[in-house]
């Protein structure tokens, strides 16, 4: 399904804002159960770096458009229009959601599902930030396979550092925890470090070796270099998007997450957040579910609402 330059109408049943994993999702919902919904894509996805999506039941292996071109070439047969325009604005009105998109075009719908992402905040270390999932990654359950018999290092100190070593260590038997300076560890976790095989790295990093498609080493401000395959490391992150704080959803106590319920409805009504927004477990197949399943409540809860009973 190609992306329309300008959507159609000013007034639609729902609003979807992201079209990634989550976004479509529930796009497909939504259409299928005959509403009338616009996709506003703002730019590619979080994992568009990398070469494969894994873990995605039915496509493991696939590359991240192919998964997203599926997705919008299934939406076809329904009505939805996925539209290139960012949403910049947001507003509650008396009968639901409103949107400025760029160029100042408003578009009008009773609910709203956000699905806009977060962005990484990758350290500042020359040379990561180009190797982002094509050797630096974040997450093994995506790329722990793959490396399984690699030279692996996690990017940490203290005790994300530590939690991510130990859950490494499962998949890979060569690992080392880098924590670019003192690492800030107990005596109780080194000694742990130690007997799971896995050797620390504390001196601090000048960069990473590397091309786009493969990772080499790592260099040390010392001149010590170390061979690596992969890296791991659990980057901090921020709302990809302002339209949540600014329709004024409640946000997790750490103030990074977008705080909603079991279905993915925020604390503001008639507005749901899907995906990676909304939490630190974060997949492509589980930003998907979170679509389904918020897509499936709004709507039942929309028919229940504007039923009249007999």
């Amino acid at each position: 399904m190609a992306k329309i330059p300008l959507p159609t109408c000013s007034t639609y049943d729902m609003l979807v804002v992201g079209a990634s994993n989550a976004g479509l999702s529930a796009a497909l919902v939504l259409g299928r159960a005959r509403r009338r919904v616009l996709v506003l894509d703002g730019g590619p996805p979080r994992n568009a770096p990398a070469f494969h999506t894994h873990s995605f039941f039915t496509r493991d292996g696939a590359a991240p458009r192919q998964v997203l071109g599926i997705g919008r070439e299934q939406l076809r047969p329904y009505p939805v229009e996925v539209c290139a325009l960012e949403a910049q604005q947001a507003a509650l009105t008396p009968a639901g959601v409103a949107l400025t998109l760029t160029g100042g075009t408003v578009v009008t719908a009773a609910a709203l599902v956000l699905a806009t992402g977060v962005s990484d905040e990758l350290p500042a270390v020359p040379g990561l930030a180009a190797l982002w999932g094509r050797g630096v990654y974040h997450c093994p359950y995506c790329h722990g396979w793959e490396n399984r018999y690699g030279r692996v290092v996690v990017y940490g100190r203290g005790e994300a550092g530590y939690q991510q070593a130990v859950l490494l260590h499962h998949w890979c038997s060569r690992l080392s925890l880098c924590t670019d300076g003192p690492a800030g560890l107990t005596p109780a976790q080194r000694t742990h470090l130690a007997a799971l095989g896995v050797t620390i790295l504390e001196a601090p990093v000048a960069a990473l070796d590397g091309s786009l498609k493969c990772l080499r080493a790592i260099e040390f401000d010392d001149g010590h270099r170390e061979p690596v395959d992969a890296v791991f490391l659990r980057p901090a992150q921020r709302q990809r998007s302002s339209l949540a704080a600014q329709l004024g959803c409640a946000f997790t106590a750490d103030g990074v997450y977008v705080q909603v319920n079991e279905t993915g409805l925020t604390s503001v009504p008639g507005v749901y957040a899907v995906g990676d927004m909304t939490g630190p477990f974060q997949q492509a197949i589980l930003a998907a579910a979170s679509g389904t399943r918020a897509a499936a409540a709004l709507n039942n809860e929309l028919i229940f609402r504007d039923s009249v009973a007999v």
